[in-house]
């Protein structure tokens, strides 16, 4: 049975269930896998697959539930989504458009979100505990979660986001749910801020085995292992339909949870050529890839908030198998991070290989930019996020390998950035325009973590009274 260890290599092993209502290792690592499996020679078998039982593949080897339990719970959280295909590609241009925005709040959260809420709830039916899930959201990770929780029994969930730093349409797909299960909490301060809130929450082991703290942040393992799975759809679908060998990914990020998880798709045997990490001037990750520095700076606001973040949490991931899967140097490299908001690793990049893992950046002009000319020369409409990825896809285009650029969200969530790429008002979805009326319930807080233990402690002697 797979067991899950610690990046930092000190912490104790765990199966599935446990790794998944823990979040983070007790050593303030990450949970990865003790090892990942290879479906390299089940290809041509999985290529005929749907979604659904392709998801099916890729998830078994992993988890440790009942073979009917996961099947009932792939089809109760996809059975949410707006389009048979779950997650379609659709040609626009020179690029494949994976469309990841037919769940319920309209961004790629809820491929990971839905299922990791209802598999909470099926573990939590089993243990008879509760869980208190704390979140913290650059934007689009708070709503997904909320709609992934609102109303089960046996959990709370406390989301965080910056204030004023999203978009008013992300405010409201989580502000206006006012389930008696949900906080939502406006933070002073960047999403490192609300990151780093979390985190200090979970390295508080007392309060957090007193309070039952669980994460749906991409610390959660459970959300890279639901997010391998468009990455091996897609993957398997054009290299069948297109007759090619192998495709490309470039992919729009900020906390490097969706690249990890196409990073760990290529190491299953998925025919992934190229990962292209795409980030707007919050360019930590490109930084990293072009250089071998990981070096933070200032927060920048942009008009793709989602990916407004310095300090990437699943970075460690990577970090962990660049470094051999040695905890130890893992530990080493993130405490010297810790102090000097700097490390260089230039041993990630072996010399004379091509790397599985590239990447760019577009500022605001090249992101406008792109909405506007996609959207004359070929009709389709891309949210700022997606545009990030479509303008850096450029670079990176191979007449043999087909490119596929991650489309994270429904531009309807972000009307502001394209009547300003337009001049016209184009972006809506009926689920975001009947928002706009509904009452809203949310509450400030300090970067203070000891105002949000507060929080958590009494509205936990409320909830679960």
């Amino acid at each position: 049975m797979m067991e899950y260890v610690s990046t930092r290599g000190n912490a104790p092993q765990m199966c599935f269930s446990q790794a998944v209502t823990c979040g983070l290792a007790r050593d303030g690592g990450l949970l990865v896998p003790d090892h990942i499996p290879d479906l390299s020679d089940q290809l041509a078998a999985l290529r005929k697959l749907p979604f659904l039982d392709l998801a099916y593949a890729i998830m078994r080897p992993y988890v440790d539930l009942p073979d009917r339990e996961l099947t009932r719970l792939l089809r109760l959280s996809y059975g949410t989504f707006r389009d048979p295909h779950i997650t379609p590609l659709v040609p626009v241009g020179d690029v494949h458009v994976l469309e990841l925005f037919h769940g319920p709040t309209l961004a790629f959260k809820d491929v990971a979100l839905q299922f990791l809420g209802n598999l909470f709830s099926s573990l939590l039916a089993s243990s008879g505990d509760v869980l208190n899930i704390v979140a913290a959201t650059s934007g689009d990770t708070g709503s997904a979660a909320i709609y992934g929780v609102r109303g089960k029994p046996g959990m709370q969930i406390f989301v965080m986001h910056p204030k004023g730093r999203t978009s008013r349409v992300q405010k409201l797909q989580m502000t206006t749910v006012l389930d008696d299960n949900v906080h939502n909490i406006a933070v002073d301060g960047t999403f490192d801020d609300c990151q780093h809130l979390v985190k200090s929450l979970f390295q508080d082991l007392a309060f957090r085995d007193q309070f039952h703290l669980g994460s749906v942040n991409s610390i959660n393992w459970a959300r890279v292992l639901a997010q391998i799975t468009y990455f091996a759809y897609a993957s398997l679908r054009l290299t069948d339909s297109e007759r090619a060998a192998r495709v490309r990914f470039s992919v729009p990020t900020g906390n490097f949870g969706d690249v990890f998880a196409g990073y760990v798709a290529a190491r299953m045997g998925f025919p992934i050529a190229k990962l292209i990490v795409a980030t707007n001037e919050n360019d930590i990750l490109t930084r990293f890839f072009q250089t071998g520095t990981y070096a933070a700076t200032e927060v920048v606001s942009t008009m793709s908030p989602s990916m407004d973040i310095q300090v990437a949490s699943n970075f460690e991931r990577y970090l962990y198998y660049c470094l051999d899967c040695d905890g130890g140097q893992v530990m080493q490299s993130m405490q010297t991070f810790a102090k000097q908001r700097s490390i260089t690793l230039p041993h990630c990049f072996p010399a004379g290989e091509e790397p599985l893992l590239d990447a760019g950046a577009a500022d605001r002009e090249a992101t406008l930019a792109t909405i506007r000319d996609t959207y004359q020369s070929t009709g389709y409409l891309l949210d700022p996020h997606t545009a990030v990825g479509y303008h850096v896809a450029q670079s990176w285009l191979h007449p043999d390998e087909p490119m596929v650029c991650l489309a994270t969200a429904h531009p309807a969530k972000f009307p502001e950035a394209i009547r300003e790429a337009l001049g016209q008002d184009l972006a809506h979805h009926p689920v975001l325009d009947d928002l706009r009326d509904q009452p809203e319930r949310c509450m400030d807080l300090a970067v203070d973590v000891d105002a949000l233990k507060k929080l958590v402690a009494r509205e936990s002697a409320r909830f679960f009274a």
